[in-house]
């Protein structure tokens, strides 16, 4: 008898029993962060398992950041076919072929798979199961027919979109950004249920690629973000043609008698509703910690989410767990970040922590919303004394080459200096973002923000200018004005 096969009494055919293996790593979640774990340890030696039971890639290639992006770049096209008249070309309403915009998704996606594909992963010398994992007991995970029980577990699971229990919602079907991508054909009326980043980013796109758009939120848009920067791009949202309505609780949804959809909603104790032809719920994300037998390995839940420790490890120390099912910021960047804090913990066993300040996100829609470190507000209710540097885009010469003007780069410092947070709303916001994170990530003073040259003429340079403020005030100081004038005197 091989150690894979049972006898059984009676006639009864034999058994195949678990193949048992044993590896160092064991991954569980094949999205962003899992993957460069895989790839890393991979890389490095290691035996490692890694198990998906749905779409190498995860949400970030197949429902979320790629094919979002790619929506909204075939909208920009759309769009400046129609406002180019300050630029000398006559405006023209695009044709807009939904099939082909749906095959550019697409096809984006598929360019991308192959460096996330079981073929690659395993070309690199991982062990990929495509099956469920869950954990039989603290150091032991069934996948399908295995049983794996490796020297450290980690956990990247990440999340799926958030279902809110609205009345007829599941009776007159909806998208999330798991079903949205899917969809080849012109959507005449979208309603929005949620005014955050993925539903904004939606809203717009549709909005340039000629659907009606309407956006309901509960609370404020875009409401996590420095409402001195949500203004400038809800301004612009609102221009282009987009019904934002704030504090909008949504009630109950029915389906009309032409076949579109109305949603009920109060807002502020006013009674309304809107009809439209589909609705996208973009409400936020839960974390996926379902069915991955977490109380059989010890593994504690808070709120929906994985507890860990500033390390990453999860209240099983052989296990870790990173990016969205610890319930963090919810960014592909930010898994990426844990994945090489876990390896630099379960293969070199150093102190490495996980840290959220220098950590960069953004809103793609135009004009971008970056932000980085703490807002103005958050640094108040933190207890500095702040100093708040601004300056506008219109005072650039690209952006007016560009016919970019609006917005504005804003850095709050306590007044030593240092950089507490900084916040970008505008053109290519998301590229300009990455200096003050890197700076925050340094420990930079406001004073390393003025000693770089920046190319002329760049966008770049409205982070100087912004800098260059924090001296502002030394121009009117007169005991410095008192000490110039007598150097001058020297001749």
């Amino acid at each position: 008898m091989t150690t894979s096969e049972t006898s059984t009494s009676r006639g009864r055919p034999a058994e195949t029993a678990p193949e048992t293996i044993r590896a160092d790593i064991c991954v569980i979640g094949a999205g962003s962060g899992g993957l460069s774990v895989a790839a890393a340890a991979a890389a490095f030696g290691r035996d490692v398992v890694l198990i998906e039971k749905h779409k190498m890639g995860g949400d970030c290639l197949n429902y979320g950041c790629v094919p979002s992006k790619a929506l909204i770049a075939a909208g920009k096209r759309a769009h400046a076919m129609r406002t180019s008249t300050a630029f000398g070309i006559g405006p023209v309403e695009p044709t807009i072929d939904h099939r082909a915009v749906h095959d550019h998704v697409k096809g984006v996606i598929a360019s991308i798979a192959p460096n996330d594909s079981v073929e690659r992963f395993t070309q690199l010398g991982v062990r990929v199961i495509t099956a469920e994992g869950r954990f039989t007991d603290r150091e032991t995970v069934a996948a399908g027919p295995h049983l794996i029980k490796a020297r450290r577990f980690v956990i990247a699971t990440g999340s799926a979109p958030a279902v809110l229990p609205i009345p007829g919602l599941d009776d007159v079907g909806y998208f999330t950004n798991e079903t949205i991508f899917d969809n080849a054909g012109h959507l005449d009326h979208l309603i929005v249920i949620g005014g955050g980043p993925i539903g904004m980013e939606m809203a717009q796109a549709h909005r340039r690629l000629g659907s009606r758009v309407t956006v309901l939120e509960g609370l404020k848009a875009l409401g996590k973000d420095d409402p001195e920067l949500t203004a400038v791009a809800l301004k612009a949202l609102g221009e282009e043609g987009l019904d934002i309505r704030e504090g909008a609780k949504v009630e109950r949804v029915e389906r009309t008698a032409a076949g579109g959809v109305r949603v009920y909603t109060d807002t502020g104790g006013s009674k309304g509703s809107v009809e439209g032809s589909h609705v996208l719920l973009a409400v936020g994300r839960r974390p996926n910690t379902k069915g991955l037998g977490l109380e059989a390995a010890g593994i504690a839940v808070e709120r929906g989410a994985i507890t860990v420790s500033s390390g990453l490890v999860t209240t099983n120390p052989k296990v870790f767990a990173i990016g969205d099912v610890t319930g963090g910021l919810q960014f592909t960047h930010v898994a990426n970040d844990h994945a090489g804090i876990v390896i630099r913990r379960a293969l070199f066993r150093l102190p490495a922590k996980a840290r959220t300040g220098h950590i960069p996100w953004v809103t793609y829609t135009e004009p971008e919303i970056a932000n980085v470190g703490l807002t103005e507000a958050q640094a108040t209710a933190a207890g500095h004394t702040i100093q708040v540097l601004r300056w506008p885009y219109h005072e650039n010469d690209r952006a007016q080459a560009e016919r970019a003007t609006e917005g504005l780069v804003k850095v709050v410092t306590d007044t030593r200096g240092r950089i507490l947070g900084a916040g970008i709303v505008g053109a290519q916001a998301g590229e300009l973002i990455q200096m003050w994170s890197l700076a925050i990530s340094q420990g930079l003073r406001v004073k390393a923000m003025t000693g770089w040259v920046s190319p002329y003429p760049t966008l770049s340079e409205i982070n100087k200018r912004a800098a260059i403020r924090y001296y502002a005030a030394a121009a009117g100081n007169r005991w410095l004005r008192t000490v110039i004038g007598w150097l001058a005197k020297l001749g």
